[in-house]
């Protein structure tokens, strides 16, 4: 078996890879002031739910964009899986160049979605990422990771929105029927909702346009599903594209 960790700014994501498919997945609160004790408490609970043996894991895989949490983590694992993990970096895939002005500033979550872009498709290709923050990965049919777009992410736009003003109420992430909201949930969900759809695609347009139209687009992250009429845009809607990443990377690294 194979543990893929995703150190997110909001949840840290593991997933269980049992050799054909990710039988579990567990989250937890990314809390860098929480002692390793912690993680291993809730982790080892999780194992002895799912009826998990920590001794079958033959590879395990750590992603992380919380530097406070890192060391934390892989302190964990290493005691408890008795290995150190596979650290995500711009250099552990070799099929893959980050081809930006300053590598080690890219996402580790960014590498591992052009890990499985390009492995799964071996095409120029956009990664949207809907989780904290909202990214645009692009990475070439020749496996070069040739820039990113950052933005919100939903759900921090709807915290900002709501932080900023008394009188706003807190409303459902809901696509609304119309552009035109007729109260202020409506209104929210409209400039929200209906406002990230055009964003979206037009980021989307904007890169295929930059690569002369030979792009393709897919979606992963928590919130992918939200704006499902962006489904259209998209090749593969994956929530666990990510781990797909991390799991190439370690079938890679460890073979």
């Amino acid at each position: 078996m194979l543990l893929a960790v995703d150190i997110g700014n909001t949840d840290t994501v593991f997933g269980i890879w049992d050799g054909e498919s990710w039988s579990h997945i567990f989250r937890m609160r990314s809390l860098p002031d929480e002692p390793s004790h912690h993680y291993e408490g809730k982790l080892r609970l999780h194992f002895l739910e799912a009826n998990l043996a920590i001794d079958d894991l033959q590879t395990v895989v750590l992603s992380s964009v919380v530097p406070a949490l890192t060391p934390t983590l892989r302190a964990m694992l290493t005691d408890l899986f008795g290995k150190a993990p596979i650290i995500v970096s711009p250099t552990v895939f070799p099929d893959i160049k980050v081809e930006i002005d300053h590598p080690h500033e890219i996402g580790s979550d960014l590498i591992a979605n052009a890990v499985a872009a390009y492995v799964k498709y071996g095409r120029n290709a956009v990664i949207v990422d809907f989780g904290t923050a909202l990214t645009f990965t692009t990475v070439s049919a020749e496996g070069k990771i040739l820039g990113v777009a950052i933005a919100p992410g939903l759900k921090t736009a709807v915290k900002a929105l709501f932080s900023n003003t008394a009188q706003l109420p807190e409303v459902p992430l809901q696509l609304p029927e119309s552009a035109i909201g007729k109260n202020t949930v409506h209104a929210i969900q409209s400039g929200i909702l209906l406002g990230y759809e055009s964003l979206v695609r037009g980021m989307i347009t904007r890169i295929r346009r930059e690569l002369d139209g030979d792009c393709i687009a897919l979606a992963t992250g928590g919130l992918s599903s939200i704006i499902d009429t962006l489904h259209g845009e998209f090749v593969e809607v994956n929530r666990s594209l990510t781990l797909d990443g991390l799991r190439y990377i370690g079938e890679r690294v460890a073979s």
